[in-house]
């Protein structure tokens, strides 16, 4: 089974939490592909995908949204699997979804979409991103739950195997 992860990341946090839902696929015998969503040209050969990306200012970023509007009804034909990255705090606030996730959720048709919190690191940001986070009294971080990640890969791993294990054999000719 192949599967296609990939994830828009403007500072690398949500990239690497790609590289962590691939990895975790991986070890359970699955081949995870991790991509860039600018570099995803078709999801042709892919049984499933699991697309997420990083949240500014409550919205999913271009390059995601980008990868639905193109390959949306490609995205619909498998399981899609969604997720976002960038609340932040104790508790990590905010804990609603992005406005954007909706349309995904519909366009994808995905089976379900999970929001994790993020990380903040000024010294990758540029002047106005530190000033909003500043004016947002948002403190710098890592609050990126790695064990709840890569859980939540694995119920992956277990849904897509079940149901593969479980699909019809194809008719002889």
């Amino acid at each position: 089974m192949k599967i296609l992860v990939t994830a828009a990341s403007k500072h690398g946090a949500t990239e690497e939490i790609a590289e962590w839902i691939g990895a975790t696929l991986r070890t359970r015998g699955l081949e995870a592909v991790v991509d860039r969503p600018g570099d995803v040209t078709a999801v042709d050969g892919y049984d499933a995908v699991v697309l997420g990306s990083a949240v500014y200012i409550g919205k999913w970023l271009q390059a995601a949204t980008d990868l639905v509007d193109r390959l949306g009804p490609q995205l619909s034909e498998r399981p899609v699997y969604l997720f976002s990255s960038g609340p932040m705090g104790d508790p990590p606030k905010p804990d609603t979804d992005p406005t954007d996730v909706q349309f995904m959720r519909a366009a994808t048709e995905a089976v379900e979409h999970r929001l994790f919190a993020g990380r903040i690191d000024r010294q990758r940001m540029g002047l106005g991103e530190r000033a909003v986070v500043t004016a947002l009294r948002v403190p710098d971080g890592d609050s990126r739950p790695r064990a709840e990640i890569e859980a939540w890969a694995n119920s992956i791993a277990d849904a897509l195997t079940s149901t593969y294990a479980t699909a019809p054999a194809p008719a002889a000719a």
